[in-house]
């Protein structure tokens, strides 16, 4: 439970940077944030595997780039889900997408299997 929560903190602050940081995309309100974190990770984990599985034939073609695409498009869905969020076109959700990603790609070296902060000291001898 721990870990989710940790998680769910980490997409928030993702979704914070992308709507600081993009003209593009814009978040009003503190619940808006957590219910796009959390439907983030639902859409992540439901729609995404669903779709990555109907498109292989064009990510294997253009050499995984599409991958790119698709998680511009399970942001623009989130988007799409609530009203106080918005994604005004497909660059602003590709970016969006990818500082979200890459954000969550960070902490996540910090993070756990099981979701506590681990550091590793490694002493050489």
């Amino acid at each position: 439970m721990q870990g989710i929560i940790l998680r769910t903190l980490i997409t928030i602050l993702g979704l914070f940077l992308a709507s600081s940081l993009l003209p593009g995309v814009s978040i009003a309100g503190g619940w808006t944030f957590i219910l796009a974190a959390i439907l983030l990770g639902l859409v992540n984990g439901f729609v995404r595997p669903l779709a990555y599985l109907l498109t292989l034939p064009i990510t294997l073609v253009t050499l995984g780039l599409f991958v790119f695409v698709l998680n511009a498009a399970m942001f623009a869905l989130v988007a799409a889900l609530l009203d106080r969020f918005v994604v005004t076109g497909f660059w602003a959700a590709l970016f969006g997408a990818l500082i979200v990603s890459l954000t969550s790609t960070i902490a996540s070296w910090y993070i756990g299997p099981d979701g506590r902060v681990e550091v590793i000291v490694v002493t050489r001898r």
